[in-house]
């Protein structure tokens, strides 16, 4: 497992942006895909974005494709997710996960074995 910690979240108009950091330690960053996924009060948590050991292929929920933007950098063991055009249904607690391998496994929070305390976004309309 690597040890994951969150920053970047906090309050927002609706439109607004933010950049949300993952910072990783233990494990080897680079061998490990890397996902975001929020929960809201009362719901599931829920898949938003993953990204691939290399960078080279991530892949996005409908709900923030053209508005979000997943990347990482390995030699800083670190992910970042890039929020635009944030609306209020956004407003979330969210995650980041890592699971071992060089493929994103599935949209699914069992198939991740590592995660952050989570950082909590909040959009106001």
């Amino acid at each position: 497992q690597v040890q994951l910690v969150e920053s970047g979240g906090g309050l927002v108009q609706a439109g607004g942006s933010l950049r949300l950091s993952c910072a990783a330690s233990g494990r080897t960053f680079s061998s490990y895909a890397m996902a975001w996924f929020r929960q809201a009060p009362g719901k599931e948590r829920e898949f938003v974005v993953a990204i691939t050991w290399s960078g080279s292929s991530t892949y996005y929920a409908d709900s923030v494709k053209g508005r979000f933007t997943i990347s990482r950098d390995n030699a800083k063991n670190t992910v970042y997710l890039q929020m635009n055009s944030l609306k209020a249904e956004d407003t979330a607690v969210y995650y980041c996960a890592a699971a071992p391998g060089t493929r994103i496994p599935s949209t699914r929070p069992g198939h991740f074995d590592s995660w952050g305390q989570g950082t909590q976004v909040t959009v106001s309309s």
